[in-house]
């Protein structure tokens, strides 16, 4: 699992590549750990490159939108594939985030 984060065009966007899975989720916990600092910026979940994510991959994505929320920022997700996309609409979790 791949996590790089830069700002863009007043966003941050977070890109993800590879699988997210419950052994990836710890380091990539801590990679994306800097969104939860950022205030009144829109955030950018790049999919892409994501190839799986699994339960516990979908919690960080959901503590990302609590402190959002709670920092005054929007979350948005761009770029699921089919696969990953059928897991954010099995669990309800395509009716949490927004998507671009």
């Amino acid at each position: 699992m791949n996590v790089k984060i830069k700002e863009e065009d007043g966003k941050m966007v977070a890109m993800l590549a590879g699988s997210l899975d419950t052994a990836a989720a710890p380091a990539t916990e801590k990679a994306m750990n800097p969104l939860n600092e950022v205030k009144g910026k829109d955030i950018i979940l790049d999919c892409t490159e994501l190839e799986y994510i699994s339960s516990a991959g979908l919690r960080i994505f959901l503590g990302i939108l609590q402190n959002a929320t709670h920092n005054g920022s929007n979350v948005f997700i761009k770029g699921l594939n089919e696969n990953v996309r059928t897991i954010f609409t099995i669990t309800g979790f395509s009716n949490i985030f927004k998507f671009l």
